[in-house]
């Protein structure tokens, strides 16, 4: 898995977007999440793939952009942890589920890119 993190990242950031983009009415109604949240979170996402995905591609990658990819998750999953937490009366659990669930994913994408980050900054890695 080592090898291949930030092509997980990025994919799994890259799907994430997507997903949520073009089902942003209907998981609007089953989450009870404004359809605007849905959308930049959906943004965000595909954002992130672009970045993680540049990274990905470089053979050699300076340890700060590492850093910096570690720093996005840990501040995107606080950020899902604070919308989950506003949204707590008001999403279904199906929505509270999505929100601590990302959090819980890019949190351990962190822990993992944080851990592997002297490998991930300075060898070249394909799929």
């Amino acid at each position: 898995m080592k090898p291949n993190l930030l092509w997980i990242d990025c994919s799994a950031a890259a799907l994430a977007g997507v997903a949520v983009i073009f089902l942003a009415d209907w998981l609007s109604a089953v989450q009870a999440l404004p359809r605007s949240l849905l959308l930049c979170i959906g943004a965000a996402n595909l954002a992130y793939a672009c970045y993680s995905f540049t990274l990905a591609n470089w053979a050699n990658r300076p340890q700060h952009l590492i850093d910096c990819l570690v720093a996005g998750n840990v501040l995107w999953a606080l950020v899902c942890l604070g919308l989950a937490v506003y949204f707590w009366s008001i999403a279904t659990v199906w929505g509270l589920l999505h929100l601590i669930g990302e959090a819980i994913f890019v949190a351990g994408l962190a822990a993992l890119e944080w851990r592997w980050r002297s490998h991930l900054g300075s060898a070249a890695h394909t799929i």
